[in-house]
């Protein structure tokens, strides 16, 4: 019997682990080296964590930040809607952003049409990339 339930508690474990990682954030900050052709990082204080381009917002904060919100930053049409719903970013719903930026807004709008200027999609280590993230959000609630 008490083999039983202790497979059984190991055989329910070793299932979730897809589904209950929530990153690494040295693998992340690795990995954010394909993000930074369009983004940078950098502090309010004017610390530059990761130097990167200017195509996309700057990063720094981004989870808990209400999505399409950075100012001084020209957002695509799709952005504002998706700001216009409430959207605050957390590590899972920019690692499902990430993944593919189009289908994730016109799932969250509903706008069927709708179009980022994001065309990277990243196809793996998105959780890693999301908990980097998180490490340079002060006001992460995670």
């Amino acid at each position: 019997m008490k083999f039983a339930t202790i497979g059984a508690l190991l055989g329910v474990t070793l299932a979730m682990p897809a589904f209950a990682q929530d990153g690494d954030i040295a693998k992340g900050e690795k990995e954010f080296r394909k993000c930074k052709a369009c983004h940078m990082i950098e502090s309010p204080e004017g610390e530059t964590i990761v130097k990167g381009g200017k195509t996309g917002p700057n990063l720094y904060g981004v989870i808990g930040r209400a999505a399409g919100s950075q100012e001084d930053f020209k957002y695509s049409d799709a952005l504002t809607e998706l700001n216009a719903t409430g959207e605050v970013w957390t590590s899972e719903d920019l690692a499902e952003y990430i993944t593919d930026p189009n289908t994730f807004v016109r799932e969250k709008t509903g706008d069927k049409k709708a179009k980022t200027k994001m065309t990277f999609k990243m196809r793996k280590n998105q959780a890693d990339v999301a908990a980097f993230l998180a490490s340079v959000s002060p006001d992460a609630a995670e």
